[in-house]
């Protein structure tokens, strides 16, 4: 069983990677509701119009997982009325700082140099396997608070991808949801008008060249392997979601039947 994608999106013109993960089945035969959990990138660039959009959902809380250098880069979210606004940052900006100014910055041999071969897509894997076995408590205050008041909630990152992908992922596992459904949504950040649009230094041509893409798209691209490494993580550190759940983020049965009546139908 596959996802069900609503028929229509709205078309924000200053939020990327937007949508509501309502409709994903899960193992048991529920759906998740429509209009309590959705994803996107980030806000700082929200138009008026795309303000309105986003007041219309209702929202109660919003769970902005960027580090303080995301935010000094891109700005602060707009401002919602009457909607709160968690800052649980998934990354050191510390961590990586570096490299993050190389690829905005970097020249094609410098690019080469750190992202040839497998070297990319191996530092996403990392990244992604570090999240799941060193932010749980960041993961367990996220689930605590939905099953607590917290929908309906968005949840975002950069670029929705990453950050707010595992949290997103992390979710759907507690609720249940299909495995291969919470890997096709994950997925859907890949699609032309949701990507993240990579921004460097070197505007020209050659900034952009096709190698320069090439290299730079292994962190830009939303990959199976990256999401299926943090699920092996998971079972590798923990033995199972059961037991991750629990154990790790201290999630009872009794906190995820909460969870299921505020997010399923």
């Amino acid at each position: 069983m596959t996802q069900q994608i609503p028929s229509t999106e709205p078309e924000l013109s200053g939020v990327r990677n937007f949508r509501d993960v309502g409709g994903l089945p899960t193992v048991d035969g529920r759906r998740v509701r429509h209009g309590v959990l959705f994803r996107s990138g980030h806000l700082a660039h929200a138009t008026e119009e795309d303000t309105a959009f986003l007041d219309s959902l209702g929202l109660h809380t919003i769970f902005d997982f960027r580090n303080a250098s995301d935010q000094k880069l891109e700005g602060p979210d707009v401002e919602l009325p009457g909607v709160r606004n968690v800052n649980l940052p998934l990354s050191d900006p510390a961590d990586g700082s570096e490299f993050w100014k190389m690829v905005r910055d970097g020249e094609i041999e410098q690019l080469r140099e750190i992202l040839g071969g497998d070297k990319g897509a191996n530092r996403m894997i990392a990244s992604y396997r570090t999240i799941v076995k060193d932010r749980t408590a960041e993961h367990s205050q996220v689930l605590h608070s939905l099953a607590e008041d917290s929908v309906p909630a968005l949840m975002h990152c950069a670029a929705g991808k990453d950050r707010a992908g595992l949290s997103i992922a992390v979710t759907l596992l507690a609720l249940g949801v299909e495995r291969e459904a919470i890997v096709t949504d994950y997925l859907e950040s890949n699609a032309k008008h949701r990507r993240y649009q990579v921004r460097r230094s070197n505007s020209s041509v050659a900034g952009y060249s096709p190698e320069v893409m090439e290299l730079l798209s292994p962190l830009f691209d939303a990959r199976a392997e990256y999401l299926t490494a943090a699920f092996e993580t998971v079972e590798e550190t923990w033995g199972s979601v059961d037991a991750y759940l629990e154990q790790g983020l201290g999630i009872t049965p009794e906190i995820r039947e909460r969870l299921r009546e505020r997010l399923l139908d």
